[in-house]
């Protein structure tokens, strides 16, 4: 019998609770639907740009949302993982500042910069020190619930910057597209919770054909691209398992001819492609096509589809699926998924000075 359908033994592993955060994800969306439903927010001026400054778990929200927002957005998006913003951001530009914990050192660099150059700027963090200079300039903070992992908290934070930006008129009214999305991840979580066994769970048997292996995570450069990134920063951040991912059709330019060697070592990593109803057909030509080329090098090779009718409820749902195989993997690597010490190895080490 796996393991994985042994809770007594690998819950062991999960201290943090990592489990019942992932499968709290659609309750998750929902009260965060219902906080941001009286929403009131202005700005001085006309809004030309988007931006939203941020990190890791805390950038992911605002990939979700570019994503999605090509569809009705007329003005540009951009999400800045980084210290330094574009030189456009001023007046014009609604600035997001989303850090977790508040104390992100690149989010706070970006804060200060949209500061002095007279942004509208919107906080969404749990506290820390960007809550301290928002509510000392002024800016208002979408507060988050303290106590999570930031990845854990995508759910609050995507919202929330949906909602955000349906009280500035910069989006629609998304109420039918959230309600669905729930929904939909409510179907899944009870098709991938840990009391449904390895043969009849997606996400276990996934768990146990990519572990011990390199994953290689490949979408669509559209809707799907921040479920690509979300697949591997769980991967990494939960299982401790290397993962990387690209984007078609660049990927067709450059990475596929890499597939060549070192051929015994591609043999040893496993591929994931995530694809949507909606990519462009000849994009899914190509998907197919490089599914094709690649299965002949590399095992085992995974095809992952998106479910439901509106975006956001398609991200999500690609996203719910690489959640619980993050977790699954965790076990199976017999590493806790929640905490990430070498992350915080490498904060104390920058917080040092140079000769220390």
């Amino acid at each position: 019998m796996s393991i994985l359908d042994q809770p007594d033994r690998w819950e062991s592993l999960d201290p943090g609770d990592m489990g019942h955060l992932i499968q709290s994800f659609p309750a998750q969306i929902e009260g965060a639907a219902q906080m941001v439903r009286t929403l009131s927010l202005t700005s001085a001026a006309p809004i030309a740009t988007v931006v939203v400054a941020g990190m890791g778990g805390s950038a992911i929200g605002g990939d979700v949302i570019r994503a999605m927002a090509t569809s009705w957005l007329e003005i540009p998006f951009l999400v800045c993982r980084g210290y330094r913003l574009p030189r456009f951001v001023g007046p014009s530009t609604v600035l997001f500042a989303s850090s977790y914990s508040g104390n992100t050192e690149e989010t706070l660099s970006a804060y200060e910069q949209a500061r002095l150059a007279g942004a509208a700027i919107i906080c969404v963090t749990s506290g820390g020190k960007l809550a301290s200079l928002a509510h000392s300039h002024g800016h208002p903070v979408m507060p988050l619930p303290s106590g999570l992992p930031p990845r854990a908290a995508l759910g609050y934070s995507a919202v929330f910057l949906l909602g955000a930006m349906t009280a500035l008129k910069l989006a629609p009214d998304m109420s039918a597209s959230l309600r669905e999305t729930v929904a939909v991840l409510k179907q899944l979580v009870a098709a991938y919770a840990p009391e449904v066994p390895v043969h009849k769970n997606r996400a276990k048997l996934m768990a146990h054909a990519i572990h011990g292996r390199i994953v290689a995570l490949y979408a669509a450069n559209s809707i799907l691209e921040p479920a690509a990134v979300r697949w591997r920063g769980q991967l990494e951040e939960n299982a401790k398992n290397l993962a990387f991912h690209h984007l078609l059709p660049e990927m067709n330019h450059n990475e596929l001819v890499g597939w060549e060697l070192p051929s015994r070592s591609l043999r040893q990593i496993a591929v994931v492609f995530l694809r949507d109803m909606e990519d462009h057909p000849q994009v899914q030509r190509r998907l197919d096509l490089t599914r094709e080329i690649i299965a002949r090098k590399a095992s085992p090779v995974y095809e992952v589809w998106s479910e439901g009718e509106s975006p956001l409820a398609r991200i999500f749902s690609v996203i719910c699926l690489g959640d619980f195989v993050s977790l699954y993997l965790a076990c199976l690597n017999s590493v806790d998924p929640t905490p990430v010490p070498i992350i915080e190895t490498l904060k104390q080490a920058l917080g040092r000075s140079p000769g220390d």
